[in-house]
């Protein structure tokens, strides 16, 4: 079993797509479609969908997220789901990045773990900490 934490850049390119609701009363639900691309120790791509919901606060959002993340971490090959939970409350973020229990193929079975990411001056950086 090994126990790391590896860190390194990725893009993402998020998209409106149809939902079933639009929100009501001041609430704006909405779907999107997410792509991303990671580098460094986890050399992937993913996709996956996110459902959001802003309110008539200004900072105040949640939001949902399922994505399939397939290529790399350090060297072995397979995927991966990360589940998304995130709150804004006033401009105060909470944000939660699971891996799915057994969601790990190939070299990746096993796969446990969480990610942080982070945005320095426009650029996307996650911090994943995983056990295999």
């Amino acid at each position: 079993m090994t126990t790391a934490t590896v860190s390194g850049e990725f893009n993402v390119n998020l998209a409106p797509i149809e939902g079933y609701a639009s929100g009501q009363n001041g609430v704006n639900l909405g779907r999107m479609s997410i792509d991303k691309t990671f580098k460094g120790s986890l050399n992937a791509t993913s996709q996956g969908e996110m459902l959001s919901a802003m309110t008539p606060t200004q900072g105040s959002a949640g939001y949902v997220a399922i994505e399939q993340v397939i290529g790399e971490l350090d060297g072995k090959k397979g995927s991966f789901v990360l589940q998304h939970f995130g709150t804004m409350d006033k401009g105060q973020d909470s944000l939660i990045l699971n891996v799915i229990p057994d969601s790990g193929t190939n070299e990746l079975e096993g796969l446990t773990g969480s990610m942080k990411i982070r945005i320095e001056q426009g650029i996307h950086y996650y911090d994943f900490e995983y056990t295999l």
